[in-house]
């Protein structure tokens, strides 16, 4: 018997779920969700939300440094230009 296997592929946005052909955990035709199916689903999107919220977290992070470094090199170039 094959194990369910979920594959997930990290995308610059989001994440896309793979599920093999036939598994035990292949998502059920629309309207037949019971309580495990749902849980996971929740579970699955509470992590891709932090995943996303530690992503833009170190995003603006990042842009924050560069601003500092543009405003640093704004500085120097006025005191060049005096």
């Amino acid at each position: 018997m094959l194990s369910a296997r979920l594959v997930s592929r990290a995308t610059t946005r989001s994440f896309v779920r793979f599920y093999t052909e036939g598994a035990t955990g292949a998502p059920r035709p629309a309207g037949s969700a019971d309580s495990f199916n749902k849980r996971e689903k929740a579970q699955e999107d509470l992590y891709v939300r932090q995943l996303e919220k530690e992503r833009i977290a170190a995003l603006r992070k990042s842009l924050k440094e560069q601003r500092d470094h543009l405003d640093k090199i704004e500085d120097q170039i006025d005191q060049l230009s005096k």
